[in-house]
Protein backbone atom coordinates (compact mmCIF):
# COMPACT_ATOMS: atom_id res chain seq x y z
CA UNK A 1 0.00 0.00 0.00
CA UNK A 2 1.12 3.21 -0.68
CA UNK A 3 0.48 6.31 1.82
CA UNK A 4 1.62 8.90 0.27
CA UNK A 5 1.05 11.99 -2.34
CA UNK A 6 -2.54 13.83 -3.02
CA UNK A 7 -3.40 15.49 -6.03
CA UNK A 8 -1.67 18.66 -8.43
CA UNK A 9 -3.39 21.05 -10.36
CA UNK A 10 -2.67 20.98 -13.81
CA UNK A 11 -3.86 24.53 -15.79
CA UNK A 12 -5.25 24.48 -19.20
CA UNK A 13 -4.62 28.47 -19.87
CA UNK A 14 -5.49 28.27 -23.44
CA UNK A 15 -9.23 26.81 -22.15
CA UNK A 16 -9.65 29.32 -19.54
CA UNK A 17 -12.14 32.50 -19.92
CA UNK A 18 -10.68 36.19 -20.14
CA UNK A 19 -7.18 34.60 -20.51
CA UNK A 20 -6.54 33.99 -16.95
CA UNK A 21 -6.36 30.58 -14.85
CA UNK A 22 -9.25 31.48 -12.22
CA UNK A 23 -10.65 28.64 -10.63
CA UNK A 24 -14.66 27.29 -11.84
CA UNK A 25 -14.93 24.17 -10.14
CA UNK A 26 -18.90 23.73 -11.70
CA UNK A 27 -16.89 24.08 -15.40
CA UNK A 28 -14.07 21.20 -15.30
CA UNK A 29 -13.29 21.14 -18.75
CA UNK A 30 -13.13 25.69 -18.76
CA UNK A 31 -10.68 26.11 -16.25
CA UNK A 32 -8.61 23.03 -14.67
CA UNK A 33 -7.82 19.00 -15.04
CA UNK A 34 -7.12 17.67 -11.41
CA UNK A 35 -5.77 14.53 -11.05
CA UNK A 36 -3.83 13.20 -8.39
CA UNK A 37 -0.40 12.54 -8.13
CA UNK A 38 -0.18 9.00 -8.42
CA UNK A 39 -1.60 8.84 -11.78
CA UNK A 40 0.87 10.75 -13.00
CA UNK A 41 3.27 8.02 -14.41
CA UNK A 42 0.18 6.13 -15.78
CA UNK A 43 -0.35 9.32 -17.89
CA UNK A 44 3.31 10.26 -18.55
CA UNK A 45 4.44 6.41 -20.30
CA UNK A 46 1.20 6.10 -22.89
CA UNK A 47 1.77 10.03 -23.59
CA UNK A 48 5.54 9.62 -24.35
CA UNK A 49 5.23 6.81 -26.56
CA UNK A 50 2.25 8.80 -28.57
CA UNK A 51 5.05 11.11 -29.13
CA UNK A 52 7.96 8.29 -30.36
CA UNK A 53 5.67 6.41 -32.58
CA UNK A 54 4.26 9.03 -34.28
CA UNK A 55 7.86 10.84 -34.86
CA UNK A 56 8.90 7.48 -36.27
CA UNK A 57 5.38 7.58 -38.52
CA UNK A 58 3.15 4.85 -37.50
CA UNK A 59 -0.01 7.34 -36.53
CA UNK A 60 -2.15 4.63 -36.07
CA UNK A 61 -0.47 2.55 -33.52
CA UNK A 62 0.09 6.47 -32.25
CA UNK A 63 -3.63 7.15 -31.72
CA UNK A 64 -4.04 4.02 -29.69
CA UNK A 65 -1.73 5.50 -27.41
CA UNK A 66 -3.06 8.93 -27.41
CA UNK A 67 -6.57 7.36 -26.78
CA UNK A 68 -4.54 5.20 -23.23
CA UNK A 69 -3.69 8.65 -22.32
CA UNK A 70 -6.87 10.42 -22.36
CA UNK A 71 -8.05 7.66 -20.47
CA UNK A 72 -5.42 7.32 -18.04
CA UNK A 73 -5.65 11.08 -17.33
CA UNK A 74 -9.62 10.51 -17.34
CA UNK A 75 -9.04 7.33 -14.55
CA UNK A 76 -7.17 9.97 -12.34
CA UNK A 77 -9.21 12.86 -11.96
CA UNK A 78 -9.61 14.44 -8.66
CA UNK A 79 -12.89 16.50 -9.11
CA UNK A 80 -14.03 18.86 -6.82
CA UNK A 81 -16.75 18.14 -4.27
CA UNK A 82 -18.90 20.45 -1.74
CA UNK A 83 -20.30 18.16 1.04
CA UNK A 84 -23.29 19.16 2.67
CA UNK A 85 -23.10 21.27 5.74
CA UNK A 86 -25.41 19.12 8.06
CA UNK A 87 -23.07 17.13 10.31
CA UNK A 88 -25.84 14.39 11.23
CA UNK A 89 -25.85 12.59 7.66
CA UNK A 90 -23.31 10.25 6.70
CA UNK A 91 -21.69 10.72 2.87
CA UNK A 92 -21.06 8.14 0.41
CA UNK A 93 -17.14 7.24 0.45
CA UNK A 94 -16.99 6.54 -2.80
CA UNK A 95 -18.14 6.81 -6.64
CA UNK A 96 -20.22 4.28 -8.03
CA UNK A 97 -23.19 1.85 -7.69
CA UNK A 98 -24.51 0.51 -4.29
CA UNK A 99 -24.47 -3.06 -4.75
CA UNK A 100 -25.39 -4.62 -1.49
CA UNK A 101 -26.92 -3.08 2.03
CA UNK A 102 -26.95 -5.87 4.85
CA UNK A 103 -27.08 -6.69 8.11
CA UNK A 104 -23.20 -7.89 9.70
CA UNK A 105 -25.55 -10.75 11.55
CA UNK A 106 -28.22 -10.95 10.04
CA UNK A 107 -29.88 -12.69 13.12
CA UNK A 108 -29.52 -9.44 14.89
CA UNK A 109 -31.96 -6.69 14.71
CA UNK A 110 -29.30 -4.34 16.46
CA UNK A 111 -26.51 -5.02 13.92
CA UNK A 112 -24.38 -2.61 12.31
CA UNK A 113 -25.40 -2.75 8.43
CA UNK A 114 -23.11 -2.87 5.53
CA UNK A 115 -22.65 -0.70 2.30
CA UNK A 116 -20.94 -2.12 -0.63
CA UNK A 117 -20.35 0.35 -3.40
CA UNK A 118 -18.66 -0.99 -6.48
CA UNK A 119 -16.33 1.00 -8.58
CA UNK A 120 -15.91 0.76 -12.31
CA UNK A 121 -13.44 2.17 -14.29
CA UNK A 122 -15.41 4.79 -15.51
CA UNK A 123 -16.08 6.39 -12.19
CA UNK A 124 -13.79 8.69 -10.05
CA UNK A 125 -12.02 6.19 -7.50
CA UNK A 126 -11.14 8.91 -4.81
CA UNK A 127 -12.54 7.75 -1.50
CA UNK A 128 -13.49 10.32 0.67
CA UNK A 129 -14.56 10.40 4.46
CA UNK A 130 -18.15 9.96 5.34
CA UNK A 131 -17.98 12.09 8.71
CA UNK A 132 -16.28 14.00 10.40
CA UNK A 133 -13.95 13.17 13.34
CA UNK A 134 -10.82 11.20 14.15
CA UNK A 135 -8.92 8.39 12.92
CA UNK A 136 -9.17 5.81 15.89
CA UNK A 137 -7.38 2.74 13.71
CA UNK A 138 -5.77 1.84 10.07
CA UNK A 139 -5.43 -1.19 9.10
CA UNK A 140 -4.15 -2.66 5.77
CA UNK A 141 -4.86 -6.14 5.15
CA UNK A 142 -2.99 -8.11 2.34
CA UNK A 143 -5.12 -10.67 0.96
CA UNK A 144 -6.26 -11.88 -2.38
CA UNK A 145 -7.87 -10.12 -5.82
CA UNK A 146 -11.07 -11.43 -6.29
CA UNK A 147 -13.94 -9.83 -7.99
CA UNK A 148 -15.22 -6.76 -6.11
CA UNK A 149 -18.68 -7.94 -6.80
CA UNK A 150 -18.16 -10.70 -5.19
CA UNK A 151 -19.11 -11.09 -1.37
CA UNK A 152 -16.83 -12.48 0.19
CA UNK A 153 -13.90 -9.88 -1.64
CA UNK A 154 -15.15 -8.21 1.77
CA UNK A 155 -13.17 -10.92 4.14
CA UNK A 156 -10.58 -11.97 1.83
CA UNK A 157 -9.22 -9.56 -0.57
CA UNK A 158 -6.73 -7.32 0.08
CA UNK A 159 -7.83 -3.87 1.80
CA UNK A 160 -7.35 -0.98 4.15
CA UNK A 161 -9.69 0.15 6.68
CA UNK A 162 -10.15 3.14 8.37
CA UNK A 163 -11.97 3.70 11.68
CA UNK A 164 -13.22 7.41 11.96
CA UNK A 165 -14.83 7.92 15.26
CA UNK A 166 -17.25 11.21 14.92
CA UNK A 167 -18.71 13.14 17.70
CA UNK A 168 -22.16 10.89 17.50
CA UNK A 169 -21.54 7.73 15.72
CA UNK A 170 -17.95 5.22 14.69
CA UNK A 171 -17.71 4.13 11.41
CA UNK A 172 -15.60 1.60 9.48
CA UNK A 173 -14.42 2.51 5.80
CA UNK A 174 -12.75 -0.17 4.11
CA UNK A 175 -10.87 0.60 0.92
CA UNK A 176 -11.02 -3.01 -0.99
CA UNK A 177 -8.79 -3.82 -4.02
CA UNK A 178 -10.41 -5.87 -6.85
CA UNK A 179 -9.61 -8.25 -9.76
CA UNK A 180 -8.12 -5.14 -11.55
CA UNK A 181 -7.21 -3.13 -8.51
CA UNK A 182 -3.44 -4.04 -7.15
CA UNK A 183 -2.94 -0.47 -5.49
CA UNK A 184 -4.56 0.80 -2.78
CA UNK A 185 -3.69 4.33 -1.77
CA UNK A 186 -4.17 6.03 1.88
CA UNK A 187 -2.90 9.62 2.22
CA UNK A 188 -3.92 9.25 6.30
CA UNK A 189 -2.67 7.94 9.05
CA UNK A 190 -3.57 6.85 12.54
CA UNK A 191 -5.01 10.09 15.11
CA UNK A 192 -5.27 12.48 12.45
CA UNK A 193 -8.97 13.94 11.91
CA UNK A 194 -10.95 14.42 8.83
CA UNK A 195 -13.99 16.66 7.73
CA UNK A 196 -16.76 15.26 5.88
CA UNK A 197 -16.25 14.38 2.48
CA UNK A 198 -12.73 15.13 3.16
CA UNK A 199 -10.41 13.02 0.44
CA UNK A 200 -8.38 10.54 2.48
CA UNK A 201 -7.03 7.63 -0.68
CA UNK A 202 -7.75 6.31 -4.07
CA UNK A 203 -8.35 2.93 -5.03
CA UNK A 204 -6.38 2.17 -8.60
CA UNK A 205 -8.48 1.00 -11.55
CA UNK A 206 -11.95 -0.94 -11.09
CA UNK A 207 -12.49 -1.99 -6.61
CA UNK A 208 -14.74 -1.81 -3.82
CA UNK A 209 -15.56 0.38 -1.08
CA UNK A 210 -17.28 -1.07 2.37
CA UNK A 211 -18.53 1.17 5.12
CA UNK A 212 -20.51 -0.39 8.17
CA UNK A 213 -22.83 1.78 10.16
CA UNK A 214 -23.72 1.46 13.15
CA UNK A 215 -27.82 1.20 13.87
CA UNK A 216 -28.00 4.65 14.94
CA UNK A 217 -28.10 5.61 11.22
CA UNK A 218 -30.92 4.98 9.14
CA UNK A 219 -30.01 4.10 5.92
CA UNK A 220 -31.15 6.49 3.13
CA UNK A 221 -30.14 4.70 -0.41
CA UNK A 222 -30.81 1.07 -1.82
CA UNK A 223 -29.18 -1.34 -3.65
CA UNK A 224 -28.74 -0.53 -7.87
CA UNK A 225 -28.51 3.59 -6.61
CA UNK A 226 -25.71 5.79 -8.22
CA UNK A 227 -23.78 7.90 -5.46
CA UNK A 228 -21.22 10.41 -5.86
CA UNK A 229 -18.71 10.79 -3.17
CA UNK A 230 -18.39 13.03 -0.75
CA UNK A 231 -21.93 14.23 -1.82
CA UNK A 232 -24.72 11.55 -1.81
CA UNK A 233 -26.20 11.36 1.65
CA UNK A 234 -26.53 7.61 2.81
CA UNK A 235 -27.72 7.85 5.68
CA UNK A 236 -28.67 10.06 8.46
CA UNK A 237 -28.07 10.00 12.11
CA UNK A 238 -31.15 9.12 14.54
Amino acid sequence: MKCRGRGITVRVPFLTRHGTDRINSKRFLSTILRIVREGIPYIAVPALLTIVVFAVGYWYIALFFLALTAFMAFFFRDPMRKPPQDQDVVVSPADGRITRISRITPEDSHSPNLVSIFLSPLDVHINRAPIAGRLVDVSYIKGKFLIATDENASLVNEQNMLTIEGEKITVVCKQIAGILARRIVCWKHKGERVSLGERFGLIKFSSRTDIILPEEVEILVSEGLKVQGGTTIIGRIR
